[in-house]
């Protein structure tokens, strides 16, 4: 693993700071971090297990966020900005290869944020 990817992992997993406290870390390694919602899901699907909220993973090439709020409540898309659509990967995938910079963290920051209000006001989280 190289340094860049070390600061882009920390720098990612900062970024869930702001939402901890409403979800269930699942996960906290040094190669992967994951967040689930505390309740079960509503959906038949997933037989009573959490949902999926967030996770960031040091891969080969970069290191990914995934939201999955992003691709569960499509409205979310509406407040991403340009520079931070540049380093989407599909619909919930968000890719980095060093650390973000201060705009786009303090963006992904707020987009984690909205994207939490917005599974509460479903019930989802």
């Amino acid at each position: 693993m190289s340094d860049d990817f070390g600061a882009a992992f920390s720098g990612l997993k900062a970024t869930f700071s702001g939402v901890t406290e409403h979800l269930v870390v699942a996960m906290d390694t040094p190669v992967e971090y994951k967040l689930v919602t505390k309740t079960p899901s509503p959906f038949p699907q997933h037989k009573g297990h959490p949902l999926d909220f967030g996770t960031v993973r040091i891969g080969k090439a970069y290191v990914s966020l995934h939201l999955l709020p992003v691709y569960m409540s499509p409205e979310l898309n509406k407040i991403i900005s340009p520079a931070l659509k540049k380093r989407m990967q599909g619909k919930a995938c968000f890719n980095f290869k060093t650390a973000p910079e201060a705009e786009i963290a303090a963006e992904l920051k707020r987009l984690i944020e909205a994207s939490l209000q917005a599974w509460r006001k479903t019930k989802w989280a």
